[in-house]
């Protein structure tokens, strides 16, 4: 099911998630200002409401802002036009409410797995033998037990991508924020690591806003796409994808196929857009 006109107007307002719970983004507008050279339109007018629990997928061209969006959101930069919000209030920085998995793995290469995990638990009021308990528990849950000692240099991407998304729902953060966190991955590792985060959504409901550049990808995963255009990124238009997440042959459905056809052809318009440096 598709967003109708109303739905998709202006930037693109989703109207189902009114209340004050989850992410909240209200005319945000952001300019990208590098050290040398003219300041970059980066986003313009987003507003975007993301449902308690809700796994969105962030799709666009290259250089449309869709990480930008996603470390606006973090709180990994400031907010200078719109307003973003987290429960109802506002986003002025990091917190443990909003966990971030980055496309590389960012894992302390001196910590062990478990070091990394309780890395981010030496901040919360636990004893050191409860640290732990959890900290096994989440590399348990992401398929790790074992390798508890072993350092990154001792493990595969996709390894390392698992140990990370450990020490990141150890924290317990209300929503996961993805920036192509299987983009540097192989092909099969790619398809395990996405079949293990939903398997991870369904064991432990977050709110999760996850970018891609891969159509597939955000289809198999998401329950709604949001299609942004080229650079200045807007929200071009929001889909519902409405699949059966637990079928095994899903991806050889042809409803999958039919979706995955329907927002390529809104990534591809906007794709030939960013290539010719012209904007919607």
């Amino acid at each position: 099911m598709l967003l109708n006109k109303q739905e998709r107007a202006g930037a693109g307002v989703w109207h189902e998630h009114t209340s004050m719970s989850g992410i909240v983004v209200e005319g945000l507008r952001h300019l990208y200002r590098p050290k040398r050279g003219a300041p970059v339109l980066a986003l313009e007018d987003v507003t975007l409401s993301v449902g308690d629990q809700e796994f969105i997928a962030l799709l666009g061209p290259s250089g449309c802002g869709k990480s930008t969006l996603l470390y606006l959101m973090g709180g990994f930069l400031p907010v200078e036009t719109g307003l973003i919000t987290m429960d109802g209030a506002p986003v002025a920085g990091p917190g443990p409410d909003r966990g971030v998995v980055f496309q590389h793995f960012a894992l302390f290469p001196w910590k062990t797995v478990l070091q990394n995990v309780l890395y981010g638990l030496e901040r919360q009021p636990l004893a050191r033998g409860e640290r732990e308990a959890r900290a096994l528990a989440f590399i348990k849950m992401v398929g790790l037990s074992g390798f508890e000692n072993n350092y990154p240099s001792q493990l595969s991407g996709g390894m390392k991508q698992r140990a990370a998304i450990a020490r990141t729902l150890a924290i317990d953060p209300k929503a996961l924020l993805m920036d192509e966190p299987f983009g540097a991955l192989d092909a099969q590792t790619r398809h395990l690591m996405q079949t293990e985060l939903l398997a991870i959504w369904r064991r432990s409901p977050k709110t999760v806003i996850f970018v891609t550049h891969d159509v597939q990808e955000a289809v198999y995963l998401a329950e709604r796409i949001v299609v942004m255009s080229a650079r200045p990124g807007r929200i071009k238009e929001i889909v519902t994808v409405g699949l059966d997440k637990a079928d095994p042959e899903l991806t050889r459905s042809s409803a999958f196929a039919q979706m995955s056809d329907h927002v390529w052809s809104l990534v591809r318009d906007e794709a030939i857009k960013a290539q010719a440096g012209v904007g919607p």
